[in-house]
């Protein structure tokens, strides 16, 4: 049961705080970006560029500097896709 907490954030080469706190940054992010989205929606002269400088600077720290280690032996990727 320990594993489910540790074996995706070793794949990205954190520790579970780590990933923790990162997952947590992203959701921050979102967080404001949607609600930019939303002001935008009601008030179109307002936060013109911030949803998607969210999504672009999202991206970018995610997929950009993406560091993974291959998945371990015997584990198919049904199984982390479950994680």
């Amino acid at each position: 049961m320990l594993r489910r907490f540790t074996d995706h954030p070793a794949r990205v080469n954190e520790t579970y705080v780590q990933h923790m706190g990162t997952a947590f940054g992203f959701g921050a992010s979102m967080l404001v970006g949607s609600l930019a989205c939303f002001v935008h929606g009601l008030f179109p002269w307002l936060c013109l560029t911030r949803g998607s400088d969210t999504i672009r600077a999202l991206h970018h720290r995610m997929v950009s500097h993406r560091v993974v280690r291959p998945e371990p032996a015997g584990r198919t990727t049904a199984v982390a896709a479950g994680d």
